[in-house]
């Protein structure tokens, strides 16, 4: 119940600190709310205010610059998107297109799920690891079988879903 109190504490200096580092398009409440909610998760937490404090300052400003980092990359991603789309007559990769996205709809929800968070979504492999509670290996390890798995569907290796060959 101590931890509760020093965070009340510090609340309106988090708010402050997450107002004078957000632009315009971020909610420096979600930020802060988003730090609280981290910071109770955290097992190993500091105890004392005074370390408790500038680890909280930074956990807000990480927090800020992996979503800054997100929006950059997703940016980046659809930019490549339109840039080839434009560059193509609009038809010529239409029906590739449609081959990759038949065959990420016939992998299994795990397989798709780590190339959604890699590939799409633009995650880091630790950020990933985070979200599906495995180490960082096991990420590695998942994203190369579901993207060696997706090329046998495309490439038409795999004329049969019996065909594809699970790795361990």
């Amino acid at each position: 119940m101590a931890q509760f109190s020093q965070i009340e504490l510090l609340l309106p200096e988090l708010r402050a600190y997450a107002h004078s580092i957000c632009g315009p398009g971020e909610s420096p409440e979600d930020l802060v709310q988003d730090t609280i909610e981290r910071t109770l998760r955290h097992a190993t937490r500091p105890q004392r205010i005074d370390e408790l404090r500038p680890w909280m300052f930074r956990v807000i400003r990480n927090l800020l610059y992996d979503e800054l980092r997100k929006r950059r990359v997703r940016r980046e991603y659809m930019a490549v998107q339109k840039r080839l789309w434009d560059e193509s007559d609009g038809t010529s990769n239409q029906g590739r297109d449609v081959l990759v996205r038949l065959a990420f709809e016939k992998l299994p929800p795990d397989t798709r799920e780590i190339l959604f968070l890699i590939d799409i979504m633009g995650f880091k492999y630790a950020e990933a690891a985070e979200v599906l509670e495995v180490p960082v290996g096991t990420v590695m390890s998942r994203i190369s079988r579901a993207r060696r798995e997706l090329l046998l569907r495309v490439n038409g290796n795999a004329r049969n879903e019996g065909q594809v060959k699970k790795t361990p």
